[in-house]
This record gives structure tokens, sequence and C-alpha cells, in this order.
């Protein structure tokens, strides 16, 4: 049976900060990746990607498939409340589906109080603590990524390693080969 791996979109969403473990996901049978937002309508990335949406957070309920949830950063965490997401986030997690966030949806997951009790990262630790509902400023660790509780963050230059720690908990290659594309994509061809 194929596992999918939900990706949560946002207006204005970072198409860069999820694209290696989007693409990389994909490209291994055993596994697809499908959108998911607060409603069907499509969203644009800042990059300017008309995305479409698969599924709508109000009608998913089945998550016996899910292997993961991925949130990329973007403009609108910060904007918005978005309990809803905060919700669908707190009740996957319940049911034992891990979570990856970078950027700007490390603090969305912050002040919704999903990472008091998770060893995180994500940008400046100031970033965390101007959000009313943020309590996670003795787990917080500056680093590119953690993983933590079922929960994996990165800060907004972690792309690669965001990417990495995500095919870890995948398991979707031996971790020798995962370690050759680590490698390969953070150092370069040359190394």
């Amino acid at each position: 049976m194929i596992k999918v791996v939900l990706l949560v979109l946002t207006e204005q969403w970072a198409d860069w900060e999820a694209a290696y473990a989007v693409a990389g996901i994909n490209e291994e049978p055993g596994f697809t990746v499908k959108t998911i937002s607060t409603d069907l309508l499509p969203k644009i990335s800042i990059g300017g990607l008309r995305t479409e949406i698969d599924y709508s957070i109000e009608d998913f309920y089945d998550f016996s498939n899910v292997a993961l949830i991925i949130l990329p950063g973007g403009y609108t965490w910060a904007e918005r409340q978005y309990s809803e997401i905060a919700g669908f986030v707190r009740e996957a997690s319940a049911q034992g589906i891990p979570i990856a966030a970078i950027c700007g949806a490390t603090i969305f997951l912050g002040k919704h109080g999903l990472l008091d009790n998770i060893r995180h990262t994500g940008d400046e630790l100031e970033c965390f603590e101007i959000e009313n509902g943020y309590n996670g400023r003795n787990n917080y660790v500056a680093a590119q990524v953690a993983v933590d509780k079922g929960f994996i963050t990165a800060n907004e230059t972690a792309a690669v390693d965001f990417a990495y720690a995500i095919f870890g908990l995948l398991k979707i290659d031996t971790d020798e080969e995962i370690e050759l594309w680590y490698n390969k994509f953070k150092n370069g061809i040359a190394h």
C-alpha cells in the first residue's frame, strides 16, 4: 500500500523549503505526496507557483495511511491564526503521525503550544518569543534541524537538512544512499 505524505499549503507558501523533500519522496514507489489546506482553492507560492489542493482539512479524517505531515514556511503563518491547521496537526500527532515543519511553520506550531515539550528549532528564538502562546524557550535549540518526539523542525536556511531528516524518518532508501544524497546536495559534487 502506498503511504501518503501530506503537504500543508497556505497562501504565499515557501515552495523551495520543502522542494527537496517532496521530490525525493515522490521518486519512491512506496510514497506519494498530496496537498492539503483549509479549503480546496489553489494556493500561490512565494515563487508564483499555482498549486492545486487535493484535500481539505475539514474533510480529512482517515490518518491510517498517512506517513508524515509537512508544513513548509511562508508569509501567512505569522499573519493568520490558522486554528483549523493547529487542530489538524494536534489530531495527527495524537495518532502518532510525525510532523515536519520549517521556517515560519515552526513558529506557527510554537504559538499554538505544539512545541512546548518538544526539543525544537526554527528561525531565531526571538521570532518564537514574540508570539503569544509560545512556552517552549527551554526546549529551543539553535540548530539547522531538530528531531524529537515525532517532530522535525528546521530553520529557514535548512532545506537540505530538512529533507535529509525526513528521508531518514521515512526510510525512503538505505542509510548509505540517504547519506550520499545529503553529502552531494549539502557539499556539492566536487566533495
